[in-house]
């Protein structure tokens, strides 16, 4: 994701940080921290765009294109555990409820596998965040722990946190 794809992306991305509700990230963070976050540390980073009534996951936008959501994927740890990456998902507003997210999430795993990865572990879902935790069981993906009170959500308080997992092969 190049930084004008990223810029296109940014509200969303803010909106989604300040909000406090799905994120684990400083919701003060610059859109420049922001960028190098999403963008430059992990492996890839791609977006899902409309372009031409149909949707579709690429790496960088072509003109004229939509980002409706982003994804990242990076190894989730180092050494022996490095065959098990990590992903984060954001779909814009409006475009949300219309399975951008599964075609980020399936096209993921389809990149973790070429890139080697054996499995994918979510560290924290937000056990409040439903529609993400119902859609990643849907895409096989168990909770293997709890965290509790895992997260101060700005509205609710302290809430649980999942781990959630899934074996690739």
């Amino acid at each position: 994701m190049s930084q004008q794809d990223f810029d296109e992306f940014w509200p969303t991305f803010e909106q989604v940080v300040t909000d406090q509700e799905t994120y684990a990230f400083e919701p003060t963070m610059s859109k420049q921290q922001a960028y190098e976050l999403w963008c430059l540390q992990p492996l890839e980073t791609h977006v899902a765009v409309e372009s031409k009534a149909t949707t579709v996951v690429v790496n960088d936008l072509e003109k004229a294109e939509t980002v409706l959501g982003s994804y990242y994927l990076k190894p989730n740890a180092a050494g022996p555990s490095s065959h098990i990456c990590n992903c984060g998902y954001i779909v814009i507003p409006q475009a949300r409820g219309k399975g951008i997210a599964k075609q980020l999430c399936t096209h993921s795993q389809e990149r973790a596998v070429a890139l080697g990865f054996k499995a994918m572990q979510f560290n924290s879902v937000v056990s409040t965040n439903k529609c993400a935790v119902t859609l990643w069981k849907k895409l096989g993906f168990s909770i293997i722990g709890t965290i509790p009170k895992g997260y101060h959500h700005k509205k609710l308080g302290f809430v649980d946190t999942y781990v959630m997992y899934k074996w690739l092969e």
